[in-house]
């Protein structure tokens, strides 16, 4: 059996409950070394057998699996944040399914809500943004040219950005481009939840001089929207004024 886990944000006590226990039962762990923290093996019981794919083409990672499910053995396949978002799965699974491997997946938390709660921030403020836009920039990695940062920026929506500090010149250029004000609140978090973890504020016109000053050239988040700004509309939900299934209005 395969256990595909989400590591969760970077915080070793971030990995939900499932996550841990099947750490802990695990024969062979394979986990993300360029991205998870190595404090979670302590998790694993003593004799695993630990891998770290960093090092690894997916050729080798599925021979290691192979080699334990020949002898008997459980597999955590150990993914930063959770595996759902830039995580390389797809591929594992449609290889397991090939060799007729059984595997799950167990949910992590991602860094885009370990980023949120470090800015103790709500990215679907009422009248503000009600769309998050989960996304990256264009680099070695190509992005279909319907989701260019430019086109989305249009939305002017809460936007999360994966993999692209090291891309800012570019992305400040399309974010402008595609209709953000140079005025819009912009926060970079470095490893969100991390022991380490920093927060930087600025804004559209000044993402990429923040992140070069800093020296920020991976690991970090980058959060653009007004969701950081100080002005929304009290959530309906809990006013006085407004009927729910479950209350009457007083007012």
């Amino acid at each position: 059996m395969v256990h595909f886990v989400g590591a969760g944000s970077g915080a070793v006590d971030l990995i939900t409950v499932r996550g841990a226990k099947l750490l802990g039962q695990a024969d062979v762990v394979i986990y993300a070394g360029s991205l998870v923290n190595p404090d979670l093996l302590n998790y694993c019981k003593e004799g695993c057998e630990i891998h770290n794919s960093a090092k690894m083409t997916l050729e080798q990672v599925v021979d290691v699996i192979k080699g334990a499910e020949k002898a008997g053995k459980t597999t955590v396949r150990l993914h930063t944040g959770d595996s759902s978002i830039y995580g390389a799965v797809r591929e594992q699974f449609d290889e397991l399914d090939k060799l007729d491997i059984e595997y799950d997946v167990c949910p992590g938390v991602s860094a885009f809500c370990g980023a949120a709660s470090a800015l103790k921030a709500e990215y679907t403020l009422p009248n503000v943004s009600q769309t998050v836009i989960i996304t990256r920039t264009a680099g070695r990695t190509p992005v279909p040219e319907r989701e260019s940062i430019r086109s989305l920026a249009a939305h002017q929506s809460t936007m999360v950005l994966f993999l692209s500090t090291s891309l800012t010149e570019q992305l400040q250029s399309e974010l402008l481009a595609g209709g953000y004000p140079g005025s819009t609140p912009v926060a970079v978090v470095y490893k969100a939840t991390w022991p380490d973890q920093k927060i930087f504020r600025c804004t559209v016109e000044t993402l990429h001089k923040t992140v070069t000053e800093n020296g920020l050239t991976k690991t970090s988040l980058i959060i653009v929207g007004n969701c950081m700004g100080d002005d929304y509309m009290r959530s309906l939900l809990y006013h006085p004024g407004f009927t729910t299934e479950f209350r009457e209005a007083t007012q």
